[in-house]
């Protein structure tokens, strides 16, 4: 029988820092690595690590004045990597289209997942006749792959090799599972695509899933760089999901 999956997001790799011994400057205390790398980025392009200006003297302060300028290009020095569980296959192909990460994902060619754990949409988990209606569906259609492996299995018998037999016949089968198939993501991108990202899902008018991750990553991201994430407002919309938004993102 399906199960439904939830959503797991968690940090897995981020950037550190190391200053140079032959430059005289020292992060500023409390700065975390992903700040102060960003900060002394910057700095290293105008030679000002004697932070002249009072204004900007502060990492917190340097780093909102780069985004206030526009001068994120500084933000690719630093990178974090999620792993993502619990999201739909659907949901999955729309995080891809961000090209500036990079990407692990699940194969369904390798892994038979036997739990048969599935994304139910929000609308859908909300009320429970729909959403016996949509695990009952999942139910057919894995019926009906695993049928299609069997069937596939045999059609093969001439195939000496077992493994491939098998990577064959799920490349064949998987045609018919649901879109919401729970998929898994190792990602990695630096903070200018992150900021990006979270900017294009976290809004009110993308779709409820990503902007659910979108959401999460950004909280995620805020303890690793508060400076330069703590632009984004996170609220909570009439159907009870929350969106994110920022002054610096038109």
């Amino acid at each position: 029988m399906a199960v439904s999956s939830h959503l797991d997001v968690q940090l897995i790799a981020a950037t550190t820092f190391t200053p140079p011994q032959s430059v005289d400057w020292q992060p500023e205390e409390g700065a975390t690595d992903a700040e102060s790398l960003v900060e002394f980025a910057g700095r290293a392009c105008y030679e000002t690590f004697d932070r002249p200006n009072p204004h900007t003297a502060a990492n917190e302060a340097y780093l909102h004045h780069i985004l206030d300028v526009g001068h994120d290009a500084l933000l690719e020095h630093a990178t974090a990597t999620l792993y993502i569980r619990g999201l739909s296959r659907s949901a999955g192909n729309e995080l891809l289209r961000h090209r500036h990460f990079s990407f692990s994902q699940l194969s369904q060619r390798f892994v038979h997942n036997t739990d048969n754990e599935v994304v139910v949409p929000s609308i859908i988990a909300q009320d429970e006749e729909l959403k016996r209606m949509f695990l009952a569906a999942v139910d057919d259609s894995r019926f009906v792959y695993e049928e299609l492996l069997t069937a596939l299995d045999e059609h093969m018998a001439a195939e000496p090799n077992a493994l491939l037999r098998k990577k064959k016949a799920r490349q064949a089968a998987r045609a018919i599972l649901p879109n919401a198939t729970e998929t898994r993501f190792v990602v990695t991108g630096n903070y200018r695509t992150w900021r990006g990202f979270i900017a294009a899902r976290a809004s009110e008018h993308a779709d409820v899933e990503i902007r659910t991750l979108a959401v999460a990553c950004l909280e995620i991201l805020r303890e690793q760089a508060p400076a330069l994430f703590d632009d984004f407002l996170v609220s909570t919309l009439a159907d009870g999901t929350r969106m994110a938004t920022s002054p610096y993102v038109a």
